[in-house]
C-alpha cells in the first residue's frame, strides 16, 4: 500500500512538471554577426500550442508573440548600460471566411493553408537588425539578453483575468549570452 502511494505521489509530481516543460518554448539555435550596419541576430524556437490558445485562435481570437533583444554593456564602475534594444512582433489569426491563417509582422502579411505553416513562420527570424554600428563599440564587453514570448498583454481585456502558465498561455523562453569582441555568442554562457 505505501508503495501505491509513493509512486501516486510521484506520478503528481512529474506529470505537471512533464506538461510545463510541453507548453514552453525550446531556443534550438541564435547566432549574432557584426555587419557594415551593426549587429544582427537569427534565432529559431520550437513549441507547440495548447489546446487553450489554439481553441481560441479558432474562435476568432488573435495570437500575438514578441521577441525582445537588449544589447548591453558591462562595466565595472556602475551599472551596466544599455547599448541598444530591439522588438518585434508576430500577429496570428485564423480568418474562417477563407479557411487561412494569416501572419502579420512589420506591416506585411502572409497567409497559410495550415496552423502548422503559420507557426514554422513566426518561430524565428534570420538577419534581424537589434543594434546600430555606432552604438557598439569594439573595446567594449557587452552581453545581450534575449526572450521570445506568448504576449497575453495583447489579448482582449476579460481574457486576460487569470491568464497563466496553468492554462497553457504562458509560452516563453529568456536567456543572456555573453557577446565575444568579434560580437559573436560565447557558446556556453547561456543561461
Amino acid at each position: 500500500m505505501a508503495v501505491l502511494l509513493a509512486l501516486a505521489v510521484l506520478m503528481a509530481t512529474v506529470l505537471p512538471a512533464q506538461a510545463a516543460q510541453a507548453q514552453g518554448v525550446e531556443l534550438s539555435q541564435i547566432s549574432t554577426t557584426k555587419s557594415e550596419d551593426g549587429l544582427e541576430l537569427s534565432f529559431s524556437t520550437r513549441f507547440t500550442l495548447s489546446a487553450a490558445v489554439e481553441d481560441a485562435l479558432m474562435k476568432g481570437v488573435p495570437v500575438y508573440f514578441a521577441a525582445d533583444v537588449t544589447v548591453l554593456r558591462s562595466r565595472w564602475y556602475w551599472r551596466d548600460v544599455r547599448a541598444a534594444r530591439a522588438s518585434r512582433s508576430w500577429r496570428l489569426e485564423w480568418k474562417s471566411l477563407t479557411r487561412q491563417f494569416r501572419v502579420s509582422t512589420e506591416g506585411l502579411n502572409r497567409n497559410y493553408a495550415s496552423l502548422s505553416e503559420a507557426l514554422s513562420s513566426l518561430r524565428g527570424a534570420a538577419s534581424w537588425h537589434v543594434a546600430d554600428l555606432k552604438d557598439i563599440e569594439d573595446d567594449g564587453r557587452y552581453y545581450l539578453e534575449f526572450s521570445y514570448r506568448l504576449d497575453t498583454s495583447q489579448l482582449p481585456k476579460p481574457m486576460q483575468i487569470g491568464l497563466g502558465s496553468p492554462q497553457g498561455w504562458g509560452l516563453n523562453v529568456e536567456h543572456t549570452f555573453t557577446l565575444n569582441p568579434d560580437f559573436s555568442l560565447r557558446t556556453a554562457a547561456g543561461s
